[in-house]
């Protein structure tokens, strides 16, 4: 984003809401929340985002609401909050647009530079912390789904540091290992 931009906005339950018309185009452009009525209503990562970054004057009821102080209210309803935020700040600083994910276990989806508005997400992208414990079977069905929209799907692991390191993931067949274990072994 611009350095000049300030956006303010009002925390509505967990969410910033922008009224301003001029700010509410700015960020859209960027990729940044939903519409409704009117309003610009930010997800709570890209609130945290905005804080992180110093671009978002949020208020509720007059008083500053800070990154620190949202993060503690996030926090109570999404356990997961830091690592979305962790996420979504890394692909944000490497220049990506970056949409909530739609479901099948995804966080994010990612479009291509230049593409958003163009084309649909490119990578949809989950997140999972180092040392989390993930089942092969659901791991799989995950990655089917996403395969199967003609999405690449991604797993982004956060170090224990919170550096985010990326790992595509492909489906591999081992036919020529079935059939071998199919037939008669002689020794």
């Amino acid at each position: 984003m611009d350095e000049t931009i300030e956006v303010r906005g009002d925390l509505i339950l967990d969410q910033a809401c922008i009224s301003e018309h001029k700010m509410i185009h700015d960020l859209e452009q960027k990729g940044f929340g939903e519409i409704t009525k009117g309003k610009l209503f930010l997800k709570s990562f890209e609130t945290l985002y905005l804080l992180y970054t110093r671009k978002l004057f949020l208020k509720k009821n007059k008083k500053q609401i800070d990154f620190d102080t949202f993060m503690n209210i996030c926090q109570k309803t999404n356990p997961e909050i830091l690592t979305k935020f962790l996420i979504f700040r890394d692909l944000k600083t490497r220049g990506y647009v970056v949409k909530d994910g739609f479901g099948f276990g995804s966080d994010f989806r990612v479009y291509e530079r230049g593409h958003f508005g163009e084309k649909g997400a490119k990578f949809l992208i989950f997140g999972l912390n180092e040392g989390q414990q993930e089942k092969m079977g659901a791991l799989q069905k995950k990655i089917d789904e996403i395969t199967q929209m003609g999405k690449e799907p991604i797993i982004a692991v956060i170090e224990r540091r919170g550096e985010v390191i990326y790992y595509k993931i492909n489906k591999m067949n081992f036919l020529e290992n079935k059939s071998r274990l199919e037939g008669n072994f002689e020794f």
